[in-house]
């Protein structure tokens, strides 16, 4: 594990290194402006299933932006625990997000590689991601799409449909709920859904707490019902 987060915490120090230069420039440039977040948690939860067996993890992104804000790309990273022995998992990927009649849009395409992955293991794979979000007064929704023709492992093509609201009870203090259903071509098909609370600490610090759940009836933490902790800073 120490080998593992000395990986993602060289990888977070290039990343940002090689972005500094773009954000430090304040207004942000006609070519485009970078922004940076880290954190760490209880547990990696994506679509309601732990990618680290129930442990903690930590993550980190940097993101460039267009100066209109149309258009984004970036890298990424977080400490995963998978079947394939990997421990740490890189991400790129980059996306427009327009909006349309009200409605503000987010169209996304990443790659996701795991690090030093067993020989022969499929360690690498692309999903695509729709989001179509509208939030009026403190009131917020989302609807998401995603979806990839060949997932990592055994996992062929899966799909993801999930729904969200969202709720400001002040400017710091937010709740959202999410239900979801995942549908996997030689994996467990479920449904799940997760409950949770974010406060802003200070103006970039915030802190999360979420419950995830889920249909599968499988042994083990990575379907598993959990309350989730983590923190994140972003600039």
């Amino acid at each position: 594990m120490l080998r593992t987060l000395t990986a993602a915490a060289a990888a977070a120090t290039a990343l940002l290194a090689c972005a500094a230069p773009a954000a430090a420039q304040d207004p942000a440039p006609p070519s485009g402006s970078w922004s940076f977040a880290f954190g760490a948690g209880t547990d990696n939860r994506s679509k309601d299933a732990s990618k680290s067996d129930g442990d903690a993890y930590v993550w980190g992104e940097a993101e460039w932006e267009s100066a209109s804000g149309l258009f984004y790309a970036g890298p990424g990273l977080q400490t995963i625990k998978s079947s394939s022995g990997s421990e740490l998992e890189l991400a790129v990927g980059a996306g427009l997000r327009p909006e349309v009649a009200g409605f503000d849009l987010d169209l996304n395409l990443t790659h996701k590689y795991q690090v030093d992955a067993a020989p022969g293991y499929d360690d690498g794979a692309w999903e695509v991601t729709a989001d179509v979000k509208r939030s009026i007064g403190p009131a917020s929704g989302r609807l998401r799409l995603q979806h990839s023709p060949d997932g990592t492992g055994s996992t062929e093509a899966w799909t993801w449909v999930e729904a969200r609201l969202g709720w400001d009870f002040t400017d710091k203090l937010s709740a959202s709920a999410s239900l979801g259903r995942r549908e996997q071509d030689n994996s467990v098909d479920y449904t799940g859904w997760n409950a949770g609370l974010t406060y802003a600490l200070t103006r970039n610090l915030e802190a999360e707490l979420r419950y995830h759940a889920t249909d599968a009836n499988v042994p083990g933490e990575q379907y598993a019902d959990a309350l989730v902790a983590g923190i994140s800073v972003a600039f």
